[in-house]
């Protein structure tokens, strides 16, 4: 069953949240309708992927741990036929699971308990993103191809090859990559990727930045970004790199 709370407003974005204790999904229910935002409310996977085909959502929040259908599998089916920004939730602190949920598609995680406060942050960070997102695709359209010999990224049509493969990123690790990759050898601050990234103005979500860099290594190599203990991040070009001032 999918239950929902509205505000008043014109055109209030619309979140899916997805949870299945009653009680933690009212209450978030509640705080976004606060908001201005109209909230919706899901209590398993197998509604949540009905629910976002029905009513296109600006934005999902996620628990992992559902009822017939995990969320994990209802963030891969939702995102394989619309991108949307996710947001997961996860009762273990558990680095691992983190992963996995960016690796199907989601853009952020948060581990319970959270504050309310912290997770309202979270979901307008991931809206601002929607929009900003937008315009730098607009203003893509004309940016060189970033070509690194055996990698090759594409602002344009957000597309990544690796050894003449496609390389599937989720929206968020594209920019990340792309982010990095406009500045190759270069030192950015975990602040630096999540303000100009995450359009976040503050550092709590660090963490985020460090699961996003491990979900990239992943799919790319080990060796594609680097870490600088204490600092930050610096893609590292394949050796087989040209120089990407093509």
């Amino acid at each position: 069953m999918i239950a929902d709370t509205k505000n008043t407003s014109t055109h209030p974005r619309t979140i899916l949240v997805v949870e299945d204790e009653p009680t933690l999904a009212t209450a978030i229910a509640q705080r976004l309708t606060a908001e201005g935002w109209t909230a919706r409310v899901a209590g398993d996977g197998a509604s949540a992927v009905a629910a976002a085909k029905q009513l296109r959502p600006d934005l999902i929040i996620m628990d992992i741990m559902l009822p017939v259908m995990d969320g994990l599998e209802a963030t891969k089916r939702i995102i394989s036929t619309r991108p949307v920004p996710v947001l997961i939730l996860t009762a273990r602190d558990d680095e691992a699971d983190k992963v996995i949920g960016l690796g199907v598609g989601a853009d952020d995680y948060m581990t319970k308990p959270f504050s309310m406060r912290e997770l309202i942050a979270r979901c307008k960070a991931l809206l601002r993103r929607v929009e900003r997102a937008k315009v730098i695709a607009k203003n893509s359209e004309n940016e060189k191809v970033l070509d690194f010999g055996s990698l090759v990224i594409d602002p344009a049509q957000r597309l990544v090859t690796l050894n003449d493969k496609e390389i599937h990123l989720t929206p968020t690790e594209f920019d990340l990559l792309a982010t990095l990759a406009r500045r190759p050898k270069s030192v950015l601050t975990r602040e630096k990727l999540l303000e100009e990234v995450w359009d976040w103005v503050d550092a709590s979500g660090t963490r985020t930045v460090d699961s996003h860099v491990k979900a990239l290594r992943h799919k790319l190599g080990p060796s594609s970004i680097r870490t600088v203990h204490g600092v930050g991040y610096a893609f590292e070009p394949p050796e087989d790199s040209a120089s990407s001032e093509q």
